[in-house]
This record gives structure tokens, sequence and C-alpha cells, in this order.
């Protein structure tokens, strides 16, 4: 298979270069909803047979080179399909008005999304990626790196794993960017995290995905800080069909992925399925990884008022890692080069290595996390209309931890502080788990280091429904409620003694109270010699409990468009623990934080080329679940300091529209209030502590600016720049506790304050005044082109450039002092860089199907630049630890076929 694509790709450069141009036709036209009249923003035209295409502007018009006898075939989400042949024969030609019929089974998923924002008319930051934009670029890259060229977005692959790639909007990292998947939240429900390895195939399913920038136009209970990514999966086509494809790339990568769907039946039923399976050695050592993608949808159309569809769809998948854990310092970079032979230092893996002669590595997750959704869309009349999702998702999976007795828990680290673990490391650079093996093998007193997975299994229901009505000519109201119930298990399993007979987990068992549980007294529990499936360190539910409802109305007439939106949560959390409380003790109190909010916004169209927009608003968010305990790996005790996190932002825009010229600018400001912070460590006695700290705010303001031109009908121009102030400001206060909620007046002695009227005097004061934010690129800009010479080819070349980027930082617990003021330091300042990306297709007809053979290069320079790092203790590059380096020279080649 390999050959054969090899010979099919200089087929195809053969061809670029022998055939002949050929006349051109430049066709322009409008597309509209045929019942509405409104125009259709960003709908695909496609020349049929090739990968020639556009997209229609802001007020649904469009202008396509085609040769004559072609036809164009024009798609957009939730409507049918359409062609049209071009007999006519000239420079040019105008088709006028075309009018899309609404295909109902597509339309809702639409409907039920309600999310989407409309250009011209929503007042917001947004920017739409079409699943032709992802099929072209894309390549072997992350699903967020798709994201690169957008404004305010920084995307990188942080340790570099399959689907370890980290999204930040605006400098707000994944916590505070809502991401939406069909209208409905998935991030996590403790943490509001997004890990992209439980979504790694999403680009194969993704209709259509939309970035809110800002508070957005989400209409959920609970809206995001710093934005939304809105991804919309592929829903029951109407038309029968499907595509076959492999892939391969560097490093091993394979990709092979098929559709079919069944059409339209005359008694309104349809399905669609789709699979894939991708695999590869990985680009970093040891990283090697196995994931599939499944995806079914099922939909039956009743009558025109009714329509059922039930979509599921999931991404199992494990990979081996390099955790951002094990990122050096730059100098320590320089030295394992002497493990990477003529390959680059920066692939290195520390915890890589070999057990009995196989290779093997201690860093490894696997996770399946399927979304089953059952939507049902109800036209009640004309004008009002009822869609409601209800869904469940369903989370398996876990990740490798290495831990140990008081000694040696810290060796399973491939580094620490930015430096190589050389206690069990091999000449050639490898970890020696062999000798791991041999020291438990001759202990007298039990396996010195073993190996556990960290259970992460959740099981979530939701129920997302939303009323549409309009209230006379001008008035659209939206109202619904959002129901989420979320339940997830935390267990560490030991699952490998390394060679010994069993392990003494007396460092975690002798935490246990036996206050709380009667059983810490037995000598027995904590000195039981444990073996393989006996659980430590941690093992309880967390659960999460949040009902809300929103309502939305808005006005649209002639060129004004305005919007006014808010929503209220209760957000209830209690946990239940079975290792560290008596069955009668398991369960904690539920602990319930009222959120809220409240937005505008107003869209101006000056002319039919100019708009202006503004917008507003202010969020009441409740705390995350971490933060309302202590230490909600280990105890009930509650943070009494834990309140709402406040959310104040304000923006306008500016439009321009053309038809061969499009651009948006853009700014912001948001004013982030009493953003929680938390830190830990250990006494003398092995107890962990926490620092739990309020009050610590944050400004970011900047501007956005995006284009797309096009000079020629055979070619496109686009391109962006932001930049951001990001910075921390005021004073971050906290406490020190122990795990019992105690306050402490020496977290290292472990003393308890016994007189609460002199705890002002341990109070930790960290000052945080005009510190930058760090992890993200402050400054991004992008320039594209693409070249379309002739039927069937496309050549595209893309440049992406970061600037600004600080280096990452927490507050660190043990540098607090008490009754003292600590100020923070600006960290070190990440070298600018810049990136190239190539990309070509070539599509022909092979036999009596269509094929499409497409190729992607990225990094095309092997640009060596550091994306990410951990600020030191100078703020320097000297003092950076976990210093990571991006991907150098990658590519790959794929080959279609649709039917």
């Amino acid at each position: 298979m390999r050959r054969f694509l090899i010979q099919v790709l200089l087929v195809a450069v053969l061809s670029v270069f022998s055939t002949a141009a050929f006349a051109q036709t430049t066709v322009r036209g409008q597309l509209v909803d045929s019942e509405t009249g409104e125009p259709l923003v960003g709908a695909a035209v496609m020349v049929e047979g090739t990968t020639q295409g556009s997209t229609t502007d802001i007020d649904g018009y469009f202008k396509q080179s085609v040769a004559s006898n072609s036809t164009l075939l024009f798609k957009y989400v939730g409507y049918k399909d359409q062609k049209k042949k071009i007999t006519q024969k000239g420079a040019s030609v105008e088709l006028g008005i075309i009018k899309m019929q609404p295909d109902a089974v597509m339309l809702a998923d639409v409907t039920i999304t309600s999310s989407v924002a409309v250009a011209r008319k929503t007042p917001v930051a947004v920017s739409t990626i079409d699943p032709v934009f992802i099929e072209e670029k894309l390549g072997s890259q992350e699903f967020p790196e798709i994201l690169k060229s957008t404004p305010g977005i920084y995307t990188t692959k942080d340790g570099g794993g399959y689907g370890d790639s980290k999204t930040n909007v605006r400098g707000f990292k994944s916590e505070n960017v809502a991401m939406m998947i069909n209208g409905v939240p998935m991030n996590g429900m403790e943490n509001q995290k997004v890990y992209w390895s439980n979504w790694a195939g999403l680009s194969d399913v993704t209709r259509s995905m939309q970035v809110q920038r800002g508070l957005g136009a989400s209409k959920v209970s609970s809206p995001a800080v710093g934005g939304s990514i809105n991804i919309i999966t592929k829903s029951t086509d109407a038309k029968k069909g499907g595509f076959v494809s492999y892939g391969m790339g560097n490093d091993g990568y394979n990709k092979i992925l098929f559709s079919v769907s069944s059409g339209l039946s005359k008694d309104g039923w349809a399905f669609t399925l789709l699979g894939g399976k991708t695999w590869g050695d990985g680009y970093i050592q040891g990283t090697e990884f196995e994931g599939y993608t499944w995806f079914a949808s099922i939909a039956k159309r009743f009558n025109d008022n009714h329509q059922l569809t039930l979509t599921a769809f999931g991404a199992p998948q494990w990979h081996n890692q390099r955790s951002n854990q094990n990122g050096l310092s730059i100098k320590e970079w320089q030295r394992v080069k002497q493990y990477m032979g003529d390959d680059s230092p920066y692939k290195y893996n520390s915890t890589f290595g070999y057990r009995n002669g196989q290779v093997y590595n201690s860093s490894r997750n696997s996770y399946h996390k399927p979304q089953i959704s059952l939507n049902h869309l109800w036209q009640i009349d004309q004008k009002s209309s009822l869609s409601t999702a209800a869904y469940v998702s369903i989370g398996r999976g876990d990740g490798f931890r290495g831990t140990g007795d008081s000694d040696y828990s810290n060796k399973w680290y491939g580094s620490t502080n930015g430096l190589v673990n050389n206690d069990f490391r091999r000449p050639d650079g490898t970890f020696d788990y062999d000798t791991v093996e041999k020291m438990n093998a001759e202990s007298t007193t039990g396996s010195k280091m073993v190996m556990s997975k960290m259970m992460n299994n959740h099981l979530w229901y939701g129920l997302l429904s939303t009323y549409t009505t309009k209230f006379g000519e001008y008035f659209d109201f939206y109202g619904g409620i959002d129901l989420r119930y979320y339940k997830g298990l935390h267990q560490d399993i030991l699952t490998d003694l390394f060679g010994g007979k069993y392990f003494v987990d007396s460092y975690n068992r002798k935490n246990v109270s036996a206050e709380n549980n009667p059983i810490a007294s037995d000598p027995n529990f904590k000195n039981a010699k444990l073996g393989v499936g006996d659980v430590l360190r941690r093992d309880y539910d967390g659960l999460v409990l949040q009902e809300g409802v929103f309502a939305q109305l808005e006005y649209n007439q002639d060129k004004l468009s305005a919007f006014v939106s808010g929503g209220l949560s209760n957000t209830g959390y209690w946990r239940y623990d079975r290792l560290y409380y008596s069955k009668d003790k398991a369960k904690s109190s539920t602990k319930n934080y009222l959120g809220g909010n409240i937005k505008g916004g107003i869209n101006y169209n000056l002319n039919e080329r100019n708009n202006v927009f503004a917008n507003a608003g202010y969020i009441s968010r409740a705390p995350m679940f971490d933060t309302s305990f202590l230490n909600s790996q280990t105890s009930h005790a509650r943070n009494n300091d834990a309140k709402n996190e406040k959310i104040m932002s304000f923006e306008v825009g500016y439009g321009f529209r053309s038809g061969f010229f499009t651009a948006n600018l853009n700014a912001y400001y948001t004013r982030w209030m009493d953003k929680a912070m938390y830190d830990s460590g250990d006494m003398r006695n092995s107890e962990r502590y926490t620092l739990n700290m309020i009050g610590a705010n944050a400004d970011h303001w900047g501007i956005e600016l995006d284009f797309l031109a096009k000079p020629f009908s055979w070619m496109e121009v686009n391109g962006m720049f932001s930049w951001g102030d990001w910075r921390w400001n005021g004073n971050a206060t906290g406490y020190y506790f122990n795990s019992s909620g105690q306050m402490l007046s020496d977290p290292k002695e472990g003393t308890v304050v016994i007189d609460m009227s002199q705890a002002e005097q341990y109070k930790a004061n960290i000052k945080m005044d005009n510190v930058h934010v760090g992890g993200s690129a402050q400054t991004t800009a992008a320039l594209g082109v693409t070249f379309r010479p002739m039927k069937g080819v496309r050549l595209a070349a893309d440049w992406n450039f970061f600037a600004r980027n600080y280096a990452d930082y927490d507050i660190d617990a043990g540098s607090a002092k008490m009754g003292q003021e600590i100020l923070i330091s600006n960290p070190w300042q990440i070298p600018s860089y810049s990136t190239f990306d190539l990309s070509a297709g070539y599509t022909f007809d092979f036999g009596k199907v269509r094929a499409t053979l497409s190729g992607n290069v990225n990094n095309l320079l092997d640009q060596e630049y550091i994306a990410d790092a951990r600020d030191g203790n100078s703020h320097d590059w000297e003092s950076a630890t976990r210093v990571l380096y991006g991907f150098g020279r990658t590519y790959s080649v794929r080959l279609k076929f649709n039917f």
C-alpha cells in the first residue's frame, strides 16, 4: 500500500506539470435560506469532482472560478445539497440568488446546539472552521492545532504524546474555556479541564468547529471566561454514499478511516456509520499509541413537526507519554544529546526504557469517553419550537503512576527540577527498570518501588432543552434548562510489584485518621502487606449536581441586531470516601454555590459592507470541586474561604465585507476577580498541608485582526494578528491547613492554631501586581496563501508566529511566608519563534470513483523552538525548568476515495 501511494503521488505531481492551463469562468451568486431569505454565511461552494472550492461571505455571496461544463456543488450544515451545471461561456457568469432548502435530518442537530454565532448578526468575535479546512490542513497534527492560526489562541503539543495537546484562549487555560460538542458542555465537572486525548478522534467526525472568543453566544446556564469551542459532529446524512481513506506519515504514523450513509428512505429513516484507527511509534521517544474512532447516527423524521436523532461516538485510545513533568532545563537538553545520536535531543524521554528486554514506559494513559445523545426536535408551529438533548457520557480509563515508600516514591520520575534522575539510568540514557526489579526482589521488607494505575472513571447525565419563539415581527426569545449530574470514581490500584513479594504503604496509610476511620488504629491496617489489585493513596467518588436555567431575547430589524441574556445555576459538591473514612462517615455534606451571568450585545450593519458591534457581560461562577475542599483527594474538610469567582468583560468590533476581501477587527477587556489558588506540601511527619488562597485578580485585554483576500480566482490569502496584555494584580491571601481542616501556625512542623483570634498573623500574603500571565503567547500572527492553478490541484503555504510567551508558574506553598508579604516577580520570557507549513492536494478520477491525494509538511524548515516552560528561581533561561521544545519537521500523505 505504501508503494502504491508513492506511485500515485508521483503520477499526481507529473500531472501538475504536464497539464496545460485552460480557460476559466468566474461564477458569482448568493446563497439564501429558501424560507426566510436570510443569507447563508460560510456555505461551501465546490467544483464537483475536484478539491476546488470557496465559502460564501457574510452576505451569502460567493465567487468561484470554474472550467466550462463544470458543476458547482453547494453545501451548508442543515440544508440539502444543491448543484448547478455551468454551461454558459465567457469571463463571468451571474447565477443570482440561489435558495437552499432546509434538511430536517441535519437541521435538528444544529437547532439543538443553538450556540452557533452568525456573522453580521451575533455581536461576538468568532472564527468558524469548516471540515474542508480541517481535512486540508490538519495532517498528522493534534486536533486542537487546527486552531493555531486563529486570533487569541495558543495551542501546543505539551508533552508530545498522542492527544496530550493543550489549548489556551486569550491567556485562559482549558478549565476556563468551554468545550462543547453539539452544544453540550464537555469540560470536566470537577476541575473544568479538557483532556484532548479523550477526543483525539474528533477530527474524523467534525462537521464544523466554531470558536467564540470572550463571553460568546453559547446558550448554557454557566458560560466560560475565555471563550468557547463548539464542535458540531456529523449528523445523519440525507445523501447516500461514503468514503474510505488511508494515511501515513513520519515515525510509523498510520490512519485508516471509512464512512457509509444509507441516505434518507421514503419512510423517513436514515443512518450514518464511521470508523477508523490511528497508530504509530510517536515523534517523541517511547510514545507509541493506538487510537480508534467510532460514530453512529440514526434519525427518524416522523413528519414535518417531529424528528428524533440518536447519535453516539467515542475515541478509545492508549498512548505512552512524556509527561510535562519530564521537561528539562535548557542546559540539560544539551547534555542529553549524547543519548540520541543523530536524532533530535528534544525527542528524549527520560521515562523510556527496557524491562526484561522489552520496550517499557512507566508513563501511560488509556481512556474511552463515549458520548450518547438523544435529540428531539418539535416544531410546535410556524414561530415556536422545542429542541431537547438528553445525553450520557461514560468515562473509563486510567494513567500509570509509579510510587513507593517514603525514600523511593519520587524515584520513578524521569526528571526532577529540570534534571534527569540518574538513580536508575543506563549509560544509553534509558530508564533502568531491570535494576528496580532486582532491588525489589532482594528487599526483605517488600517492594521499594511499585506501579499503580490512577483510575478516573465517571458517569455523567445531562439534559439541555431550549424553547424558541417569536414575539411580534422583530423579537426572538430563547429559554431553557441545563441539568447535569456527575459521579467520578477516583482510585489508585496497585498493578505491579516490580519483582517484589508485597508492598507496605506506610506513607499514605499512616495519615488515615482514627477519628474518621476506626480501622486506622489497627496496626495490621497501617502495615498491611498489599498485593496487586489493592487500593493505594485514594479511593473516593466526587459528586456534582448542577441545575440551571437560561434565557435570551433578541431583536432583529433591518440593520440592527441586539440581544440580552442571563442565566442562573446552582452547583452542589460532595464526596464519598472509602479509604480515609469509615462507612458511616464516608459521605460528606453537600455544599451548594449559586452562580449567574448576564450579558448583552448589539450589532449594526452600517451598509452592505461594514458593520460594528459591542458586547458586555458579568459572570459569577461557582468555585471548582477541588477548591471547595481543602484536599479533595483525601478529606471531607471544607475550604470555608472558597467563594465565587467574578468575571467582567467588554468587547467592541468592526467587520468589512466585499466580493474579494473580508476583515474583522475587535478589541476586548476582561477582568477576573477572586480567582482561587491552592498548593500543597509535606510536613515533617509526611502528612500533607494545603495553602488555600483567594483574592487574586487578573486583567486580560487586547486586539485581534483576521482577514481573507481573493485577489484572483485561483488565489486566496488569509492572515491574522493578535496582541494581548494579560497580567495579574492585587494580593492573594490565605492560610495553611492540615488534612483535618485545622489552621496551622507552622506548616512544616504541623503546629495547629489554638487561639483563632491570632489567625491574622499566620496569613500568607502574596503580592502579584503587574505580573504577566504565563503559559500563552501574548502576540501571535499568521499568513497563509492557497493556489488552485488548474483543475483538481491545490497548493498552500502557512506561516505562524508566536511571541511574548512567558514561562508558566504556580504559587509555591513552600515559599509563602506567614505574616509577611511576598512579591512575585515577572517570569522568564520565552524566545519568539515562527514555523512554516505546506499542504497540497490533487483530485482525480480513479475508475468510477473520485480520489483525492493530499499531503502535509509541518515545520518545513525544521525550526527549533521552545513551546512551553516552567519559570525558575532566577526568572531566566538558565533557571527555567520543564522546558519542552516543539516538534521538528513532520509529514503525512493521505489517499481518499469517495463513493
